[in-house]
């Protein structure tokens, strides 16, 4: 028998500036290659984390980045490229397999996906997954789950800083 650790962390926030400074925390420890993958109900705060993970990899103010609702992915340059993909409209993985996902996953640059609970068989094997809870009326519940060595240490990381 087998068993496999997960290494998991969860955090807490009380307002959509706090979720942005999580997000930007986290942002500081992500290198090229990496991906996110978030998870959440309408409204829960996945934009605003993400808006905080392209603040940390220096990727301009918070405040530029915007859910890419219409065209599914945002490439944004900057040191390190970040992709931001959001699969709201998306009505399947077979609809996703024609955006060549792939391409961002193994590329240069961060990768964050919206709703990718949405295409859990083209998810990358080795990944940071986040799944974002309400808890309150402005209250959140961030749990992030490493997927692969690389993100238990970039977990470890989160937990001593």
């Amino acid at each position: 028998m087998k068993f496999e650790m997960v290494q998991k962390v969860v955090l807490y926030t009380h307002s959509a500036p706090e979720t942005v400074r999580l997000g930007k925390h986290l942002g500081k420890l992500l290198q090229a290659g990496d991906a996110v993958a978030l998870v959440g109900e309408l409204g829960a705060g996945k934009t605003q984390l993400i808006k905080g993970l392209a603040a940390g990899i220096g990727i301009g103010n918070p405040h530029d980045i915007s859910s890419p609702s219409f065209m599914l992915v945002n490439e944004h340059d900057g040191k390190i490229p970040f992709n931001h993909i959001d699969l709201f409209r998306l009505k399947g993985e077979k609809e996703a397999e024609e955006l060549g996902l792939d391409e961002y996953f193994e590329g240069k640059g961060v990768t964050a996906i919206e709703w990718a609970e949405r295409i859990p068989s083209l998810l990358p094997q080795n990944l940071l997954l986040v799944h974002i809870r309400y808890t309150g009326k402005n209250a959140r519940s961030i749990e992030i789950t490493a997927k692969g060595k690389r993100y238990e240490e970039l977990i470890d990381r989160l937990r001593i800083d």
